[in-house]
């Protein structure tokens, strides 16, 4: 594709993967040693859940003077607390904040140590998706109860053959998946139907691997041994965030410079590097070099895109498409509704402030590109949304002030800081 300028861009470090995050510290606690995962510019997601593994009965210390960005979380994990008090005695209480990933990965975990556990929730987090999740804890033996903001669960979960649906919120699938290893016996576990966002599951795959952990896929269905010890040990330095990449990859295609976001992985498990396939199919120009990617403008035009598997990346998406030439049709986004805001209502609804024209269709939007006006953005309290309407500010005639713009610290604290870098502000 032919280069549409000539300038350096400019090159951001995004934060580390949550995602990624998540997983890895979570095995660490699980594990038969201490470790160390470093973690660039945590976020407060991420925070959320060494807060709860410390209730669980782990001891993780952050480390670093914030010169470098790197918080190195020194972790000892529950089996090395020697004979400090048993992790599974009394009711605990957990703090997730307005993670899904925390509260869904950690429910069944906690069941699978016998833990009496109490997740005190904020925000939507207490509306968002969580019976089937239940329902299958309740299956295993497990006493599981959700009132309000809070979701206590008691009990021990029980080897046996389970069954989730595919189509609500893989967050399920990786919470069994990281408990069952810990129970008594052999456990199964189906996917009933199509299983979207598949690659957050092959991410928790991977990270139990790495573990030492081992489990048997068979097409939808996984088979999990019993009894198994993590093993995850040494250090482990998690890498750049492709679902906060995309939004400084999609300004990069609206700016006449061009961005290169730095300390990529693109054969990451992450299903949002997919962000390169859309953007090329935007027209955009896409440059890999290592771990550093460069997008530029390029000759942009709509698509039709199925954002099944990477709905996450709707918001960015839509903001690029608000500003360009043709007409954009996202479909198979319905989840998006149950995510910290119904986020095809207020996508549709932060760019129509801004001069956009988009349509929520049931199961995602229709934006007719144009020039945007700019002016105010409402972020609803979504990391997301505000990080979105920054990328609509680059097609704006007037400035865009985004209101409630702290709450990108959910997933990427530096933002700001790393888009005005990113834009030459």
């Amino acid at each position: 594709m032919k280069r549409c300028g000539t300038e350096t861009p400019h090159a951001v470090r995004v934060s580390s993967s949550k995602s990624a995050a998540h997983r890895l510290l979570i095995c660490a606690a699980l594990s038969e040693g201490p470790s160390t995962v470093s973690v660039f510019r945590p976020s407060a997601d991420v925070e959320a859940t060494v807060s709860c593994l410390n209730a669980l009965g782990a001891r993780i210390v952050a480390r670093g003077d914030g010169a470098d960005g790197v918080t190195r979380y020194e972790v000892t994990p529950l089996n090395a607390r020697g004979g400090e008090e048993n992790p599974a005695q009394g009711i605990r209480e957990f703090h997730p904040g307005e993670s899904g990933s925390t509260l869904r990965f950690l429910l069944p975990v906690a069941a699978a140590l016998g833990v009496d556990a109490c997740f005190v929730c904020e925000g939507r987090l207490p509306e968002r998706p969580l019976g089937p999740l239940l329902d299958v804890l309740r299956l295993g033996g497990v006493t599981a109860v959700k009132e309000g903001n809070t979701v206590r669960v008691s009990g021990r979960l029980q080897a046996g053959e389970y069954a989730l649906p595919g189509n609500v919120s893989s967050q399920f699938v990786s919470g069994m998946l990281l408990a069952l290893p810990l129970a008594d016996g052999l456990s199964t576990l189906k996917v009933e139907g199509r299983l979207e966002s598949a690659d957050y599951v092959k991410m928790t795959l991977e990270a139990l691997k790495l573990s030492g952990i081992e489990i048997k896929r068979e097409c939808s269905l996984y088979r999990v041994p019993g009894g198994q010890q993590f093993r995850l040990t040494g250090e482990h330095y998690v890498g750049g965030d492709w679902s906060g990449a995309a939004f400084m990859l999609c300004a990069g295609a609206a700016s006449g410079t061009g961005v290169t976001v730095l300390g990529l992985d693109t054969d990451s498990a992450q299903g949002d590097r997919r962000i390169l396939e859309v953007l090329e199919a935007l027209g955009a120009e896409v440059e890999c070099s290592g771990g550093n990617v460069t997008v530029r403008k390029g000759t942009l035009h709509g698509i039709t895109l199925d954002a099944s598997d990477i709905p996450d990346l709707v918001p960015a998406i839509a903001a690029l498409a608000a500003q360009i030439k043709g007409e954009t049709v996202i479909k198979g986004a319905a989840r998006l509704r149950y995510k910290e805001s119904d986020r095809l209502e207020t996508t549709a609804a932060m760019l129509r402030q801004l001069g956009g024209s988009v349509t929520v269709n049931e199961d995602g939007l229709t934006i007719i590109g144009r020039a945007l006006t700019g002016g105010n953005a409402d972020s609803f309290g979504d990391h997301r949304i505000a990080m979105a309407a920054a990328v609509a500010s680059m097609g704006s005639a007037l400035p865009v002030t985004v209101n409630g713009a702290e709450c990108v610290t959910k997933s990427y604290p530096g933002f700001w800081e790393d888009f005005h870098r990113a834009m030459g502000i």
